[in-house]
């Protein structure tokens, strides 16, 4: 099976894999805080996580001679990235307001606020 995390190889291989699977996830998490930063709405960030999806199966295909697109693994793929994008994207979303609308709102945890009493 190949995908971000169901690989069974040693050596060289398993660094390179290693590599991808911290890229794909920076690039999810990146992504979510670039959706929240220009204001945009949560959709976008899945449409985003679906694209990085595709890119991750293009590298998985390209270094490591897997299949060119196995539904089951994207799917996998996916909920993966899509819990790092939406982290990224609650981070920030979470700031912005907190910073933004100091007035109004306080920080309860680094993904969530609450109006002011």
């Amino acid at each position: 099976m190949q995908g971000l995390l169901f690989d069974s190889d040693t050596g060289g291989r398993m660094v390179i894999r290693a590599v991808i699977v911290i890229l794909g996830f920076w690039t999810a998490w990146r992504a979510g805080r670039a959706v929240a930063s220009n204001w945009e709405t949560y959709p976008l960030v899945v449409i985003y996580s679906f694209l990085i999806g595709l890119g991750l199966q293009f590298l998985h295909h390209s270094l490591f001679e897997g299949p060119v697109f196995d539904p089951t693994i994207y799917i996998i793929d996916i909920v993966l990235l899509l819990v790092f994008a939406t982290a990224g994207y609650r981070y920030r979303r979470t700031d912005q307001m907190v910073n933004n609308y100091y007035w109004l709102y306080e920080k309860t945890s680094a993904f969530s606020w609450k109006k002011k009493n």
